[in-house]
């Protein structure tokens, strides 16, 4: 599971029409209202400048903002962010926002879609033009920012593209790659005309100037490195067959970078990439864009076999100030080099050399090491390398084989005993099963070590997880130390491929003009002392502020999943939050429907549904509004397991606290939750002043709805899982405070949202349209009584700043 601070993505721009008004026929009196409907805007108590929408709490089909993270469990974990440090610019006032497109001024060619005011059938990507850009911002002060780019000098000489062909064929990309080494070694200074090429692992090969033949075959032979128990290594022969295929255009990618070409030549793009990373594919293990490696820094243990290493993402990127390097710290789960026995002991939790293993402590050996790679260590230098197949279901003692055509039996224990004069000491243990199921070997687990450098592809669970993020986070500072580190490691200078292909790198980190914009100012309550407030620094506190607009919590009840927390502790928690609430802004009723009632963790489903219907028993007919649930502060699943059932089977809004926080109770920690249960329940926590005033430009004029999208996909090296589309709008106006959220699968790795808008033909009403956009601007309509005017759509964009 690797964690990047890297998203790749492109550019955003508005694109803007001069429209003049000289009224604004729209107004109305602001919005202050209790009890708001719709999908609030959330913030902690101790809250920064940027914030995220928190979606509906009624519609079950729609994402609240509440599943995916333990924010409410009071835990602040630091992740690595996706998100940019590029300046958003003021348009001009007067203009408005009628359409936004995906501008690649970066080169890109990530998305590149435009969504209109006019919900027609959206053009092909591939026709568009992009709107220049009208101008630079020049609101707020200006600042220099250091950014993870280093810029890189375009070479001057021909890049050439060959196609490769291996016979037979190769499926793994590092034999590819050990096949075409070894065709280099063994022809440079001949067939190749002193060319020392760059490879992609498939069917492409670059050079910097021609090869000597247009067309050529080469025999090459090279050994098995994993076969057989003994004997000598098999030699395998491979015929490779190169072809010439076209030539580069860099005046066009020069043209491109000095902006008088609209279009990115890709192909001189990926040539630049792959050879920039040819020689890092050498040295480290390569895993998507990411590579890796225990030197870089000391992997952390995450429990149950497995360590993080930590690696660097890389990438060669066109931008407005030029060509440049992409680089980025990531970090990655990978099966820990452990002897094999130690490794089942980590993961049973247990001292497996003592005790015979149960069935289920067997599936889950056979699960964790099914496909993984391991070395025999019982034989001296001689280190076998095999993947494991399966496990046997017997204990070593117990298993024999036949030694000869005549049937001869004999056990693995005497065997190994006879054959290597290797006394095997725990042989309650079972065998590994390496080789294929017709011709399956034995191997004692204590004979076996796993080999270092194998990425885990499986599911982290939660634990694991946490340990992950807590090696990723962290300060600007560490991050731009280690970047630098990273650079000066892989001295591009000395690159043999970069001097080859002409390519110099800068060592310095580019510096890139930025500008820190006004804080905007806060509206609150009027009952409160504060009635506004002005952030500093990016923070501030809710103290002396009531909520904008407080919800109203009547129908509530608690779950306590914690042991060691009495049920007179856990109602004298409940009563303060529901005085803190009171307190915040809210209509808070301070009884619970029911007792509170105490649930053991491995029973989450039944006691939650019990909670509910008995709840709903003495409601008569009513519905509970609100569940909190106390979690141990070491959960595993539970927090995700109570989500889901919440949020899937009983429709129901959760808020879950830490052990850690109901004994020591904190007046900040119980006045961030009630802000998060206030958004939850359709609330306003505060709204911006110049909103409720009509001050915003290209927002306040005409109704406006204002979307957010972006797509998650899988970690690098999963091949089958799909990615995930999400989609936000605004639901209120002129506050645009209140946000609903979609969500929805689609294809592997595509970024362009494929249900953002879609037809289907139905027999009765013929072509029906729909999608996630329409969707939400039917929710718009219904939430403020009007139909949006103007449409502003972001999409992320790729580059953040160090400091």
């Amino acid at each position: 599971m690797p964690v990047r601070q890297m998203k790749e993505s492109s550019e955003q721009h508005l694109v803007i029409k001069p429209q003049i008004h000289s009224m604004n026929p729209f107004q109305k009196t602001p919005k202050t209202a209790q009890n708001g409907k719709g999908p609030p805007r959330q913030e902690p108590h101790n809250t920064t400048a940027e914030q995220h929408p928190s979606p509906p709490s009624r519609n079950r089909g729609r994402r609240r903002g509440r599943g995916g993270r333990k924010s409410d469990q009071g835990d602040s974990v630091m992740r690595p962010t996706s998100r940019p440090c590029t300046i958003a610019h003021k348009p001009v006032a007067g203009h408005s926002v009628e359409t936004l497109s995906t501008e690649i001024s970066s080169g890109s060619s990530d998305g590149g879609h435009v969504c209109e005011m006019e919900m027609a059938f959206p053009s092909s990507s591939k026709a568009l033009r992009f709107a220049p850009r009208p101008g630079y911002g020049q609101v707020g002060t200006k600042c220099i920012v250091k950014a993870n780019h280093f810029f890189a000098e375009l070479p001057d000489k021909d890049l050439n593209q060959y196609d490769v062909t291996i016979i037979p064929e190769v499926v793994s990309k590092s034999m590819s790659r050990a096949i075409m080494a070894e065709l280099v070694k063994l022809y440079r200074e001949s067939d190749l005309g002193m060319r020392l090429p760059a490879y992609d692992g498939r069917k492409s090969l670059y050079t910097a100037g021609e090869l000597p033949f247009a067309a050529k075959e080469f025999n090459i032979k090279l050994a098995d490195e994993d076969d057989g128990i003994s004997g000598p290594k098999r030699e395998r022969e491979y015929k490779v067959v190169i072809k010439f295929v076209a030539r580069a255009d860099l005046h066009h990618l020069g043209q491109f970078l000095a902006g008088k070409r609209a279009d990115a030549p890709q192909e001189a793009l990926q040539i630049l990439d792959i050879v920039l990373r040819e020689l890092s594919t050498k040295r480290y293990c390569p895993v998507g864009r990411s590579f890796f490696s225990p030197d870089i820094r000391r992997p952390q243990r995450l429990g149950e076999g497995l360590e993080s290493w930590c690696g660097f993402y890389q990438s060669i990127r066109p931008t407005q100030m030029g060509l440049s390097l992409n680089i980025d710290m990531s970090s990655a789960a990978f099966i820990e080099p452990l002897p094999v026995v130690e490794f089942a002991a980590q993961l049973l939790g247990k001292d497996v050399l003592s005790r015979p293993l149960s069935d289920s402590d067997r599936v889950k050996i056979k699960k964790a090491l099914r496909g993984v790679k391991v070395e025999v260590t019982h034989r001296g230098n001689v280190r076998r390398k095999y993947r494991v197949s399966g496990l046997t279901s017997q204990p070593t003692r117990e298993l024999v084989f036949p030694v000869d055509d005549k049937s001869t039996m004999k056990s693995v224990v005497e065997y190994f005993q006879e054959m290597y004069g290797f006394t095997i000491q725990h042989s309650h243990l079972p065998c590994l099963q390496v080789g294929n199921q017709k011709k399956a070997n034995y191997l004692p687990m204590e004979a076996c070590k796993i080999v270092e450098g194998q990425r885990y592809t499986k599911r982290l669970n939660e634990r694991q997880i946490t340990a992950l993020l807590k090696v990723t986070c962290q300060r600007p500072r560490d991050r731009e130390n280690d970047i630098l580190q990273t650079v000066q490691h892989n001295a591009y200078d000395q690159d043999a491929y970069a001097k080859e292909f002409g390519i110099k790198i800068s060592e310095k980190l580019a510096s890139v003009e930025a500008r820190i914009l006004p804080a905007p100012w806060l509206k609150y309550h009027d009952t409160g002392k504060e009635k506004d407030c002005l952030p500093q620094v990016g923070q501030w506190n809710m103290m002396n502020k009531k909520m904008i607009n407080g919800s109203t919590v009547n129908r509530w009840a608690c779950i306590n999943f914690s042991r060691s927390v009495q049920e007179s502790v856990a109602r004298g928690f409940c009563n303060e939050l529901a005085q803190m609430c009171q307190i915040s802004g809210m209509e808070f009723n301070t009884e619970p429907v029911i007792p509170i009632y105490t649930a053991k963790p491995e029973q989450v489903e039944k006691a939650l549904k019990h909670v509910y219907h008995a709840s709903m028993n003495k409601l008569k007919g009513k519905e509970l509004e609100l569940l909190l649930a106390i979690l141990p502060d070491s959960n595993g699943s539970l927090y995700g397991d109570l989500k889901r059932i919440c949020e899937t089977d009983l429709g129901l809004i959760s808020q879950c606290c830490l052990t850690k926080h109901v004994f020591k109770i904190n007046k900040q920690y119980l006045a961030n939750v009630a802000l998060k249960i206030n958004v939850k329940m359709g609330g306003r926590n505060t709204v911006l002043l110049d909103a409720i005033s009509w001050k915003i430009p290209l927002v306040s004029d005409i109704p406006t709805i204002i979307f957010g999208a972006d797509v998650t996909h899988p970690e690098n090296g999963e091949d089958s899982s799909p990615s995930i589309a999400a989609v936000v709008a605004s639901q209120d106006w002129p506050e645009v405070t209140k946000y609903a959220g979609l969500v929805c699968a689609q294809a592997h790795r595509q970024e362009l949202i494929q249900d953002l808008y879609k037809t289907w033909h139905d027999p009765v009403r013929g072509t029906v349209s729909g999608g996630m956009i329409r969707d939400l601007l039917i929710s718009f309509r219904k939430a403020t009584g009007q139909k949006p005017l103007r449409i502003i759509f972001y999409r992320p964009i790729a580059m953040h700043c160090l400091a």
